[in-house]
């Protein structure tokens, strides 16, 4: 038992590393910050991370859910940080700004959700706008990972030693997820990186990587000195109230995993710890955290449910973030195993959104509530990014967002009309 829980978090540390270590590296990139500090950025990520879910895990929702740096703030800070120049600002102005922003934002999330903000939330989470979330961050996730499985994520042409491993990877850990035994199949995730990670170092060459000599963990405000920008102050308050849609998402999609029901008590410590992450966030240079909504892909594929396997992953991640040379071994681990094994992960998210429309009957009139949201979302998702410059930067990460927009979309027609109604005039 004990050695079953070791390496179920052990798979939960790839799960969190596969996750984590592009995020850093790309902000780093975008607010120009030196090795060095890249290097401690990806450090710190690691250790707060797993200080993160270990902190939901006991004091806040208490569910295996890992507490990551948010996708959607993480594509939003890229896009901003691009329209510096365009805005008149520096990027350590604008890296400036937006520190204070997060911070501002992480201190209202954690009033508001004190205040029961979750328990609204929760209402207007129906089972249909649960799916819109589940469909279209599987077709988000999916996009990404197949570039990085080609190649694409380092190249403008596919690589097709690359390529080919992946493919071999994805039969691999779905045959393991069919035809293996329960105690294998529970394992899959952990077995297709390792195969994946020892084939890519004998046929592939091995990038090497910059040996890491220090850290500064308590670096302050890298990204540049704080100021008080409003349209950037508006910008991540409202961006860090619609990320707490993620926390909903994430636990009202486990709750039908483990068979229960969450209390407002955990709703209202899930958003406070959420909150402060964002506070810490904001004045040490990482992107604001939430519940990850793609956890439940992974527990769905190991189905693994219990907590402690997570709370070791944890634990572990922030072994990594203390001993640079371990991360320094683990940066090393090839981008597109990562997302080869993850892509069969997150495939059963098209399980949740399903699931979630059971006992919805759609008629020709009734579609569009699934329908528009959904499609509406994958469309915008196909626009480039560069066709948004012609909107105001402050509703360009908004607007620019398919996975945003769809569910707003998909809450307002929930709530505003009577989908019953119009149901019993198709019969």
């Amino acid at each position: 038992m004990q050695s079953t829980m070791f390496f179920a978090g052990l798979q939960w540390l790839f799960f969190m590393f596969a996750n984590t270590v592009v995020i850093p590296i790309t902000i780093g990139e975008a607010f120009d910050l030196s090795s060095m500090e890249v290097a401690s950025a990806l450090q710190r990520s690691f250790i707060y991370t797993g200080i993160a879910c270990i902190l939901q895990a006991f004091i806040g929702h208490k569910y295996p859910l890992m507490e990551g740096q948010s996708g959607l703030w993480w594509a939003a800070l890229l896009s901003i940080s691009a329209s510096a120049s365009s805005a008149g600002m520096t990027i350590s102005e604008v890296g400036g700004g937006l520190a204070i922003g997060i911070i501002i934002s992480g201190v209202l999330v954690m009033i508001l959700g004190a205040l029961g903000m979750g328990t609204v939330l929760n209402r207007l989470f129906t089972p249909v706008v649960m799916s819109t979330v589940l469909f279209l961050l599987a077709a988000q996730l999916i996009s990404i990972f197949t570039k990085g499985m080609l190649g694409l994520s380092t190249s403008n042409q596919i690589h097709l030693p690359t390529a080919g491993l992946s493919i071999f990877l994805i039969v691999l850990v779905v045959f393991i997820n069919v035809k293996g035994p329960v105690v294998i199949r529970n394992f899959s995730i952990l077995i297709g990186i390792v195969t994946g990670w020892l084939l890519y170092v004998l046929i592939l060459p091995v990038d090497t990587t910059e040996e890491i000599t220090q850290i500064q963990l308590f670096n302050l405000f890298p990204w540049g000195e704080p100021n008080f920008n409003i349209s950037l102050i508006l910008f991540t308050v409202l961006l860090g109230l619609v990320n707490t849609t993620n926390t909903i998402a994430s636990i009202k999609g486990i709750e039908p995993m483990i068979n229960k029901k969450t209390s407002d008590n955990q709703l209202r410590r899930s958003f406070v710890l959420t909150g402060i992450n964002s506070v810490v966030s904001g004045s040490f240079g990482m992107v604001p955290y939430a519940p990850y909504v793609s956890s439940l892909g992974f527990l769905q594929s190991t189905r693994i449910f219990q907590t402690l396997p997570m709370i070791i992953g944890a634990v572990l991640f922030m072994v990594l973030g203390f001993v640079p040379i371990l991360s320094q071994l683990f940066s090393t681990m090839p981008v597109s195993v990562g997302n080869a094994v993850l892509f069969v992960a997150y495939l059963q998210l098209f399980n949740g959104a399903l699931s979630n429309l059971k006992g919805i009957n759609f008629t020709p009139n009734t579609i569009y509530r699934i329908a528009a949201p959904v499609l509406l979302g994958i469309a915008i998702m196909n626009i480039p990014t560069e066709m948004y410059n012609s909107i105001p930067m402050i509703t360009r990460p908004l607007l620019n967002s398919g996975l945003l927009v769809g569910i707003i979309l998909a809450i307002v027609l929930e709530n505003v009309i009577k989908w019953d109604s119009l149901e019993k005039s198709d019969s």
